[in-house]
């Protein structure tokens, strides 16, 4: 066998929560230093970019609240990917990346929702409508908030896990929901304009600044993610050594469990 091969770890390996711990801390910098130049250099360039000719200068709410909402999805598909792990491929690490993905999707969605009103207000008159859009990611939310109350009300992990991927698997069909709303039902919000098949409507003075920011946001979340996954190991590791450690002093004393 090659140096080689022995030296580049397989995406099998990354099963063992040391080999994945080693690899988190190598990466998490790195990742945290790209998102920060990213989102820095992606509003610098949207703050400088022209005014929108018919949103003026509330355009450039665009360059955080498109972000927002693009990993507020992304996070549940993640999830979901996740929960099939649990289900289907028993990756000792998928109800991990689950759980530690759900409180961070549920804040990237309450930011949509909160600048999505913000920029409302002057575009529609009013802070918030029970429209297709937002009322599926106000669903989306609501989910996010489930999960997380799902995956601490079990003490049982391995019920827990099992619970959480099923309850994620059902509500998956809601993303669909979310990214076609605008074209099923007559909504406020425009219709797509970025990933199109006959390619994007927005100027290029706009749409860069745009793609730079939702990159750098998109790392910040990995970044975030790989930090909450490295927490949720040790935090798992800590219990059970405290519950070793309770058994140990119970077969010291005499007392059977």
């Amino acid at each position: 066998m090659s140096q080689t091969a022995l030296s580049s770890p397989r995406w099998s390996d990354l099963a063992n929560p040391t080999r994945f711990l080693a690899l988190a801390d190598r990466l998490v910098p790195w990742l945290a230093g790209l998102s920060a130049v990213s989102i820095a250099t992606g509003l610098a360039m949207g703050f400088a970019a022209p005014e929108d000719y018919q949103q003026g200068i509330t355009v450039r709410i665009m360059y955080i609240h498109v972000p927002f909402a693009w990993l507020a999805m992304m996070c549940y598909a993640l999830m979901a990917v996740s929960a099939l792990g649990t289900l289907v491929w028993r990756h000792p690490l998928a109800d991990v990346a689950l759980k530690a993905a759900a409180p961070i999707g549920a804040v990237f969605t309450a930011l949509a929702l909160l600048t999505g009103s913000i920029w409302g207000k002057p575009m529609w008159g009013t802070w918030w409508v029970w429209d297709a859009r937002l009322t599926s990611v106000f669903v989306l939310f609501l989910m996010y908030l489930g999960l997380i109350a799902l995956t601490r009300a079990l003490d049982d992990p391995t019920r827990s896990a099992r619970a959480a991927a099923i309850v994620t698997l059902v509500g998956v069909i809601n993303i669909p929901i979310i990214k076609f709303s605008v074209d099923w039902w007559n909504t406020l919000h425009q219709p797509a304009s970025v990933f199109r098949l006959d390619g994007p409507t927005i100027h290029p003075s706009l749409l860069w600044p745009l793609m730079i920011s939702a990159l750098g946001f998109t790392l910040l979340f990995f970044t975030l993610h790989l930090m909450a996954m490295r927490a949720e190991i040790w935090r798992r590791r800590v219990i059970a050594m405290r519950r070793l450690s309770a058994r140990r002093a119970e077969r010291g004393s005499g007392v059977t469990p």
